[in-house]
């Protein structure tokens, strides 16, 4: 069995299945996320520029192939959706339901995703979610599923007739924009086991997830963010 993790963003995601996949014949691996959160900064008073971008302007600021470099490929995007997902072992992530236990996207109208492979590093993958809304609405729905993911150490998701086992940890995410969430999971699936990143940053009235190979995410980070918030 081959178990995939699409990241929808991130898939915080995005939840604490950043998008789980689907199986298919092989026995192979599913990648795994360690997660952790901090934060910097909560939004006490109105900040400058608190009014929500469109998802038209969230897709002008995702990054694109050439952003990233060589070696680096578009994926089209899959209208994949698990109604069979049961989450055990983390009553306050199956308590989430909906597109946060099964991979979807987060409950924010204004939105916008992109991933890609990367064909320098066997299988690896990258995405990245865009999401605008107040700063406080933003901070109170990323944390509450951030809290809820790395709230259970360890829990199991079953897919259809398949079984998931996974762990999540807490990393230390990078200083940047408002507040910053960063986790660690790893899938366990058939013998294999799989470790995915996802980072995400609040920086005024946006959010930006990257998520994916934990090397290709550290790398990327920075210059999603810089496009995202761009004045």
């Amino acid at each position: 069995m081959r178990v995939r993790v699409t990241t929808t963003a991130a898939g915080i995601t995005a939840a604490a299945l950043l998008a789980l996949p689907a199986c298919s014949s092989n026995a192979e691996t599913t990648p795994s996320v360690t997660s952790s959160t901090t934060r910097s900064t909560s939004p006490a008073v109105p900040e400058p520029g608190s009014t929500p971008l469109s998802s038209a302007a969230l897709t002008e600021r995702l990054l694109a192939a050439d952003d990233l470099g060589s070696g680096y490929t578009r994926k089209l995007e899959h209208a994949e959706h698990n109604d069979d997902v049961t989450v055990l072992g983390c009553p306050a992530l199956d308590d989430l339901g909906g597109d946060a236990a099964t991979g979807g996207s987060l409950d924010f109208p204004r939105q916008a995703k992109t991933a890609f492979t990367y064909a320098g590093s066997g299988d690896s993958e990258i995405s990245e979610e865009l999401y605008s809304d107040t700063p406080g609405k933003l901070s109170d729905g990323m944390g509450r599923i951030f809290d809820a993911m790395t709230g259970c150490p360890t829990y199991q998701v079953l897919v259809g007739g398949s079984a998931i086992d996974i762990t999540t940890q807490k990393t230390a995410p990078p200083q940047l924009g408002d507040e910053q969430w960063s986790q660690l999971l790893t899938f366990s699936a058939g013998g294999h086991d799989s470790v995915m990143k996802q980072t995400a940053i609040r920086d005024g009235n946006v959010l930006v997830i990257v998520s994916g190979s934990p090397a290709l995410v550290d790398r990327h980070l920075d210059k999603a963010l810089a496009k995202a918030t761009a004045r």
